[in-house]
């Protein structure tokens, strides 16, 4: 049973947003999206900065270690941060729990992590990486120390103060990279700034925060939250194996050449994706879990949400796909040629990878922890089917097995248990990928049929004579096209509202 009440738990209370959650949730959209420009510019910065400042060799060690360390990071959060955004009502003794045992985690992987640095220094066969790896070790804990105060900023919808916290934990880190590598520290350089960046991001998220933990208590109905935790990191785990297997055994079977093709292929579909959905993920959590309790509000909310991503989406994965030739090599450059026929059919795949993203939605803002592990298990074990149906073929038949198979089996079983059970159902999911469907061909088609035109051309010049044109085809289909139109002018009408508050704040 939930404790008696206290005082902090007036940090906890998420009343307040339902006055006005459109409008908050589409301006923390706007910051979420502008904060992920930012971060992108300071990475850019950073890469430009030390890369002339330090040694390949530097940040070779460092990597190298992340490489090892780096399936841990999936089990510092053990899930509880999303557990206590997605909980309607939760108390101050229940969050405080769930923060005493993401410290006890972290410092556990903390204490794991150093204790494992002459192993790792062996298995390279660089001594190096040892104390390298001990001055690594020191983030687990600090990032641990800060989940549960995100949580809580993220569940009020604290969207600026988030984003303040990322930005400047950055900017201090790179300072302090910065000026380690001009004092000729080297690989300690990169340390010493991701350090710095953790030990920034907590003092931030404390101070903005102002919610603090209580002592450990028995008797608060933790257990359910821990156990939706538990469900959540274990999906993410299968992820985050299945991400990696593909990989592997191009590797294995075809050796470095083709793993390096793949790879930036890979790349190319993946990150873009990444950079979409995972901010949009972090605003619409929230929002999501704040309506659980008006199941027809939450019902036109995901509608919208999965219309708008099908409207936006599919368009731009039929132009990715009809150029993928000229991407790769304006991108890459032209001996990376082999990459384009890869990052095509990666590129079938990419209508299936965005509604994939917000069909999860439901299962974690519904807390339907169980149900994501048992899809995210049959789903990952699918995908590697799929790997190992297609590697007789290389890289290529690896890409194209993976994308059709996305297609035609794992999104219809996705769709089939995210729809079963709450205010959205089967025949929404479907509805809303069907009615966008069109827009796909049609943007295809025009693009495709311009770059035939455009065939003797630069790669450079081919993008920017064919992109505007299949753009033009896809806003054009979505005013003529009925079922596109509402929501299309639904999406104009919400550009235009930002538009004008941020013309308002100027």
């Amino acid at each position: 049973m939930p404790s008696a009440f206290s005082p902090q738990d007036e940090f906890l209370r998420t009343d307040h947003l339902q006055k006005d959650l459109k409008g908050r949730s589409i301006s923390g959209g706007v910051i979420t999206l502008t904060a992920q420009g930012g971060k992108f510019v300071l990475s850019l910065l950073s890469a430009a900065i030390l890369g002339r400042l330090l040694a390949p060799a530097d940040f070779g060690y460092v990597v190298s270690i992340m490489a090892v360390t780096a399936v841990l990071s999936v089990l510092k959060d053990a899930g509880l941060s999303m557990a206590t955004v997605q909980r309607e009502k939760i108390s101050h003794a229940q969050v405080s729990n769930l923060f005493w045992l993401n410290a006890l985690i972290s410092a556990l992987l903390c204490a794991l992590v150093a204790a494992a640095a002459p192993l790792i220094g062996w298995l390279y066969r660089t001594p190096e990486l040892t104390p390298l790896t001990i001055g690594l070790s020191v983030t687990f804990l600090l990032d641990g120390l800060s989940i549960q105060h995100q949580a809580i900023l993220s569940r009020q919808m604290r969207f600026r103060d988030l984003a303040c916290i990322d930005l400047g934990s950055m900017v201090i880190g790179l300072l302090v990279s910065a000026s380690m590598a001009v004092k000729g520290c080297g690989a300690w350089s990169l340390v010493g700034g991701t350090v710095a960046t953790s030990l920034a991001g907590l003092c931030l998220t404390w101070g903005l925060s102002r919610w603090r933990p209580q002592w450990p208590a028995r008797r608060t109905g933790t257990r359910s939250l821990v156990a939706f935790g538990v469900n959540l990191t274990a999906a993410n785990i299968f992820t985050y194996l299945t991400r990696n297997v593909d990989t592997f055994l191009i590797g294995r079977f075809y050796g470095a050449g083709p793993v390096g093709f793949y790879s930036r292929a890979t790349v190319l579909m993946r990150r873009p994706l990444d950079q979409l959905m995972a901010p949009m993920t972090s605003v619409v959590m929230p929002m999501l879990s704040r309506l659980q309790s008006d199941p027809a509000r939450y019902r036109r909310t995901f509608i919208y949400l999965l219309e708008s991503i099908a409207l936006v989406g599919l368009p731009i994965t039929g132009l990715v796909l009809a150029l993928a030739q000229p991407i790769v090599l304006t991108i890459l450059g032209p001996h990376w040629k082999p990459a384009a026929a890869i990052f095509a059919g990666f590129s079938l795949a990419m209508p299936y990878a965005p509604l994939a993203y917000a069909a999860c939605w439901l299962f974690e803002s519904q807390g339907r922890g169980r149900e994501m592990l048992a899809t995210t298990s049959i789903l990952s074990v699918l995908a590697i089917a799929s790997f190992l149906a297609g590697i007789h073929w290389g890289a290529l038949g690896v890409a194209i097995s993976f994308s059709v198979s996305g297609m035609l089996i794992r999104l219809p079983i996705l769709f089939y248990i995210a729809g079963r059970s709450g205010p959205v159902t089967r025949k929404d999911l479907w509805a809303g990928f069907a009615k966008n469907l069109p827009s796909w061909v049609v943007v295809f088609g025009v693009t495709k049929l311009m770059l035939y035109l455009c065939a003797n051309f630069h790669p450079l010049i081919q993008l920017l004579i064919c992109g505007p044109v299949g753009v033009a085809a896809a806003v054009g289909f979505a005013l003529v096209y009925p079922p596109q139109r509402p929501v299309a002018l639904r999406l104009w009408h919400t550009f235009r509202t930002v538009l004008a508050a941020k013309t308002l704040k100027g």
